[in-house]
């Protein structure tokens, strides 16, 4: 693979999400970036998240209904989504560390990954 070349709005992209845990979509980011980098366009900041993501830097989280949102955060982890507003929020698991070992017992195959995604009510909307 070629040496990327840095780019300051690509870094500042990528602290942005870091900074985050509601997964903001490519929209939010780009009215985030426009307040550093006014001329900045929306093409840019779809390229560069493409990109981040292609590399590895951030997840995009797709298949949650709507627009794909993005996540800071690359450690393995899984993420739920309230039907009633739509936020996508990473959600703390314990004990299914496991889980791809006791989905391999009976597969002849190897499992490598899995991504699990939890749907409901957030607490914000639950308090309304």
């Amino acid at each position: 693979m070629a040496t990327l070349k840095y780019s300051r709005q690509r870094e500042s992209i990528k602290e942005f999400l870091m900074t985050r845990k509601d997964h903001p979509t490519a929209d939010v980011v780009y009215e985030n970036m426009k307040k550093i980098y006014p001329n900045i366009s929306l093409g840019t900041v779809y390229r560069n998240l493409s990109l981040l993501s292609e590399i590895g830097e951030i997840q995009k989280l797709s298949n949650f209904g709507g627009a794909d949102h993005f996540d800071g955060c690359v450690e393995p982890h899984y993420h739920f989504m309230c039907t009633t507003c739509g936020d996508v929020l990473d959600l703390e698991t314990e004990g299914m560390d496991d889980l791809i070992e006791k989905a391999g017992r009976n597969f002849s195959g190897k499992i490598t990954a899995c991504d699990i995604r939890f749907f409901g009510t957030c607490p914000k909307c639950m308090n309304k």
